[in-house]
């Protein structure tokens, strides 16, 4: 079974307050190169039509593009994605994912197996392999938000004391999905 293939849909306030954010911050760019060149660059209906305008075609178009093209991208990527099992482990459920690992977040599948969590890494990361998580190994999974802002995130700790930090669509089947296997093998 395949879970997470629907991408999240961002909400008009997240999509209006990244228009404001990267247009000011845009804006005040320009008026640092401005403020520090010995030439004037830019008047300042300059800097507020490139603002607003850059502004709109961030927070409005790179969501846009992102929901029409960006499930077609991570399918063709993440499509020849698999785990190496052992000669008893099948695979149950899986979907897209990442995993942080340090700063980077590293794309690929996440699977459930019959014995383990796998992430399996594709190719176009810095950081590539496989990470396996004992079913046994897990002391609780946590929901998460990612940067702090976005309700996509699980994190599963393990009895050592290791935190993976995943980002996934549809976390709620992720959870509950991940909660049965826990506690029938506890």
């Amino acid at each position: 079974m395949e879970i997470g293939t629907k991408p999240n849909r961002v909400s008009w306030k997240y999509k209006f307050g990244s228009m404001i954010i990267t247009g000011v911050l845009y804006s005040a760019i320009l008026f640092a190169f401005d403020y520090f060149s010995n030439d004037k660059l830019y008047s300042t209906y300059s800097l507020i039509f490139q603002g607003v305008f850059f502004g709109i075609a961030t927070g409005l178009g790179f969501p846009i593009i992102t929901e029409k093209f960006g499930g077609k991208f991570t399918s063709k990527l993440g499509g020849n994605v698999t785990p190496v099992l052992s000669d008893t482990e099948e695979i149950e459920i899986s979907g897209p994912a990442n995993l942080f690992r340090g700063i980077e977040a590293t794309g690929g599948k996440l699977f459930l197996t019959n014995k383990n969590v796998i992430f399996k890494s594709h190719t176009m990361n810095i950081q590539k392999g496989q990470t396996n998580i004992q079913y046994d190994n897990i002391k609780e999974i946590l929901l998460r938000k990612t940067a702090k802002l976005i309700d996509n995130g699980i994190r599963i700790t393990t009895k050592d004391g290791k935190n993976f930090d995943f980002v996934v669509n549809e976390r709620e089947q992720w959870m509950q999905n991940l909660s049965k296997r826990i506690k029938t093998d506890l």
